[in-house]
């Protein structure tokens, strides 16, 4: 499997950042449909923080999320790790994603 992920000019673009807490100083979650937050950026400024309603139950929870984001109009996302059918997902919706190492969600953003 191949990021998809081009060096872009972050401005005006939204970022999602899987979150294992609701804050910046967090790790980058290892889960990318079951993270328990997404940290949303724009400008480099965080502007909203989502809990993630898909955490626990059934299948699915992955193109869930990609939707989800997807209508927040985030186009760039980050995660220690993404399914395939999230992958799929974010790809059907044009969002690009990148699978980052242990680091904090601001290192991840600092980072773009």
């Amino acid at each position: 499997m191949k990021e998809l992920w081009r060096s872009d000019n972050y401005v005006n673009v939204k970022i999602a950042i899987a979150s294992e807490v609701d804050s910046i100083n967090s790790q980058v979650s290892t889960e990318g449909g079951r993270a328990p937050y997404y940290l949303l950026f724009e400008d480099g400024k965080l502007v909203q923080s989502i809990k993630n309603p898909f955490r626990s139950g059934g299948g699915g929870a992955g193109p869930a999320m990609a939707s989800m984001i997807a209508d927040e109009g985030v186009k760039y996302v980050l995660s220690q790790h993404f399914g395939e059918k999230m992958i799929r997902a974010l790809e059907e919706k044009n969002i690009q994603w990148k699978i980052v190492e242990s680091i904090t969600v601001e290192e991840a953003l600092k980072d773009l």
